[in-house]
């Protein structure tokens, strides 16, 4: 990972560089994802039911309306999806507290693993309907290059959610570098700096324990005097 720090994050509150982060592979598969989840969910849209002699729109997936709002529903899930998790990324590092970073990453891990499994689900599904859909069903092949976009795009967006997931994963296992966060840094509290010693350094102070008497106590005691003898 490139960063160092709390799952990979760095110190809380660094400055984000917008090119460095736009340059993370892990954005990049965020932005693929979204273009994706985009082209599927338009091409079912705008061409993914036709109008064969009659008021009534049929699904061009073998008139399977089910195939074409599943497609429908996933692309707009992903799109949402994409770019709230691009925001997180985005100020991820402004979070203080490790707890709270550790949950975004298993949220994150959770739902990338689960749409790229309902992804796959999309292209087999799409693909199988597609294959028994026949040309008197689609007179003068309408939408039909809308169905092969949607299925294409459901199969490049397998990739890219599990190789966010893989990140995530990544971001995991990195954990955390405790050296860079207190007590207080865990709980989401700003860590309390002790108040500076005012003795030179290198040098050390020792306390001593004995009891030093009073100066002039010992010596200082009044003279007996003697009568002189004759």
């Amino acid at each position: 990972m490139d960063g160092v720090g709390s799952f990979g994050a760095g110190r809380t509150g660094s400055t984000i560089d917008p090119i460095s982060f736009a340059k993370q592979p892990q954005t990049i598969l965020r932005v693929l994802s979204w273009i994706f989840s985009l082209v599927v969910f338009a091409s079912i849209v705008n061409e993914g039911y036709v109008n064969m002699g009659s008021e009534r729109l049929h699904c061009i997936f073998n008139k399977n309306a089910d195939a074409c709002n599943y497609g429908v529903f996933l692309g707009l899930v992903g799109l949402l999806a994409c770019s709230f998790f691009f925001l997180l990324d985005y100020k991820f590092a402004s979070i203080s507290s490790v707890k709270d970073r550790k949950k975004a990453i298993m949220v994150e891990i959770g739902f990338s693993g689960f749409w790229a499994f309902l992804y796959f689900v999309s292209f087999c599904f799409l693909a199988n309907q597609w294959s028994q859909t026949t040309a008197d069903e689609l007179p003068l092949n309408q939408g039909a290059d809308a169905a092969r976009a949607a299925i294409a795009f459901s199969f490049f967006s397998i990739i890219t959610w599990a190789g966010l997931t893989v990140r995530a994963v990544q971001k995991y296992l990195l954990g955390t570098d405790m050296t860079l966060f207190t007590t207080e840094h865990m709980d989401g509290g700003a860590p309390t700096q002790p108040y500076p010693s005012n003795s030179p350094v290198g040098e050390t102070t020792e306390t001593s324990e004995t009891y030093q008497s009073p100066p002039f106590t010992e010596n200082n005691a009044a003279p007996t005097y003697q009568v002189p003898i004759y």
